[in-house]
This record gives C-alpha cells, structure tokens and sequence, in this order.
C-alpha cells in the first residue's frame, strides 16, 4: 500500500488577484482587499484547500505578500496596496489554524527573489540583484548564493531608491522614488498624459480611443515619437537606478522580472546604457542585465521553497 501523499502549497496575494498552487496546479482568484483581511484570508484559504488532491496531506504552505512583515515573518506590518494596510494582522497564525500545517510568509519580491535562485538565474549565478517591474517595484538581493532579508525581510527595497529629490510622491512617503518614474503604473501614466495631449495619434488609433486599453505592450508597439521618449526615458530612470545597486554590491548580474521587463530591449538597452554611463569608479561591462529565467512564476516557486525549508 502507499503512503499518503504529502504536498505544499504557494500563494502570491496581490493587490488585484491572488495566486495559488498547489504541486503543478494553480488558480487565481479576486483579491477584494476592500473586504478586509478576515474576508481576504478566508478565502486564500478555501482557495488552497481545493487545490489540494484528495487523499493529500498539506505539509506546508508559503505566502508572498505584497509590504512589510513583522521580525519574525508571523504577521504583516505594512501592506500600503491593500484596504486598511493589514497592520498588525497575524496572517501565518490564521492560516495554520484554518489549515493545520505551517505557514511561512515573505514579502512577494523577496520571494519571486527566491524563486530565480533556486529556477532561474540563481543556477548558475551566485550574486545578482532581482527586480520586479510591474504596478510597483520591488526587489530582493542575493548574495554568497543567499536571500539576503534583513530586519522586517526589507532588504531590497530598491523601488524606493531616490532618483530625483525632488520628484512625484510616492506612496512611501517619500519623493522621486525609482518606482514613480520607472514602474509599469508611471509609464502607463506617462503614456495616458501623451494620449490626452494630442501627441500620441498612433497610439490612440491602436486602442481605439479606449484609454483602458492603454498598456506598456501597446505603448511599445505604437510607434508615436513622444511615446517612444517615454519609454527610453523610464528605462534611463531605471538605469540609475542599477547604477546605485552596482555601486553598492557590484553583483554578477542584475535580473529583471515582472510584466514591464517584457519590453526587453526597449527597457534593457537603455538601462544598460545609463548604468555604464554612471558607473565609472570600477569596470562594469562583465555585469549583465537578465530578463527573469524563472519568469512570470517565479513567485510562485519561491513559495513552493518557502513552504518546504524557508530562507537559508
């Protein structure tokens, strides 16, 4: 006779949908922030459940979360994307009882992060920088072949590097941060001003005038000369942006990932310009700049490594 089956589960909660799986099957499902955290949690949680194959023991699960986490990655401390910011929220503690396995949490970049050590990158690269450019930017650092977290799991925090002092605030509470100039949400924000200024006609023949149809895909394809400006301009942003990571870990490589890095070379050439540009105390050219090996589910991954054996 054989055992029972014993398998883990991931979760990536977002601002928008959350993502579950468990073994090779995955769903998602609306997040509803607006309905707090008990109605958000209780439903992660029939998610997970109907994941797991009858018959199946769930041995662990791993959870991304988009913020800030407690020292001891128990509860959440700060999720600004998220109705009432889930301060204080003991989400491991909930989940375990509900489910009645362990739970590990970390903040979702760090863990898409750990997905491309263990999948992607991180093969065969044992220092880089992993960004994540989607409605914000997150990131996480790897180092000696390790996450490296850092209290409150925040080290690599690099949407919030200062570009300009004086720049768009952002929701940190702070100002010119690389994420207000470089993220998807400010290049599509960009692009909408463009549209609403006459100066994008290609652009709006594209969507049909329908400015929700506004992506950075159909940015890139458009071919308008102000759009094009804005797009290169964002990956200068970004470029600074690494040239400050270069600076100070000097990594292997830096690792894109996130729905922005599927511009490739429209963002990756400019960046890499800039970043050689600003960069000039030590030899830069050896530093690659990557799209994500592990790619759209590389948190996802990171979470089936959480649930398993956490950070080491």
């Amino acid at each position: 006779m054989g055992g029972v089956l014993s398998v883990y589960a991931s979760v990536d909660l977002g601002g928008t949908n959350i993502a579950c799986a468990v073994g090779d099957t995955s769903h998602s499902i609306a997040t509803l922030g607006e309905r707090g955290p008990e109605d958000v949690l209780a439903r992660m949680v029939a998610a997970i459940q109907a994941l797991v194959p009858q018959g199946a023991r769930l041995e662990g699960v791993g959870v991304g979360v988009p913020g800030l986490l407690d020292g001891e990655r128990r509860s959440t401390l700060f999720l600004p994307n998220l109705t009432t910011q889930w301060r204080g929220v003991p989400v491991a503690e909930r989940l375990e009882k509900a489910l009645g396995c362990p739970v590990r949490l970390l903040n979702d970049a760090r863990l898409a992060a750990l997905g491309e050590l263990e999948f992607g990158v991180g093969r065969r690269v044992s220092d880089f920088v992993f960004l994540t450019l989607g409605t914000g930017i997150g990131g996480g650092v790897v180092l000696d072949g390790k996450l490296r977290l850092g209290p409150f799991g925040a080290a690599g925090e690099l949407g919030h590097l200062t570009i300009l002092p004086d720049g768009p605030p952002c929701g940190c509470g702070a100002r010119g941060c690389l994420e207000t100039l470089a993220s998807a949400t400010a290049l599509r924000t960009a692009g909408l001003r463009l549209l609403q200024d006459g100066q994008a006609p290609r652009l709006r023949e594209m969507v049909g005038g329908d400015e929700a149809a506004v992506s950075t895909e159909t940015m890139a394809r458009c071919g308008d000369a102000a759009i094009d400006a804005a797009i290169d301009k964002a990956a200068r942003y970004l470029g600074i942006g690494i040239a400050q990571v270069v600076h100070t870990l000097h990594p292997q490589a830096i690792v894109l990932g996130g729905g922005l890095a599927k511009l490739g070379d429209r963002l990756f050439g400019p960046a890499r310009e800039e970043m050689l540009r600003r960069v000039r105390m030590f030899p830069a050219d050896e530093i690659e700049i990557l799209a994500s090996e592990a790619g759209e589910n590389a948190a996802l991954l990171g979470g089936f490594v959480l649930a398993e054996r956490g950070v080491r």
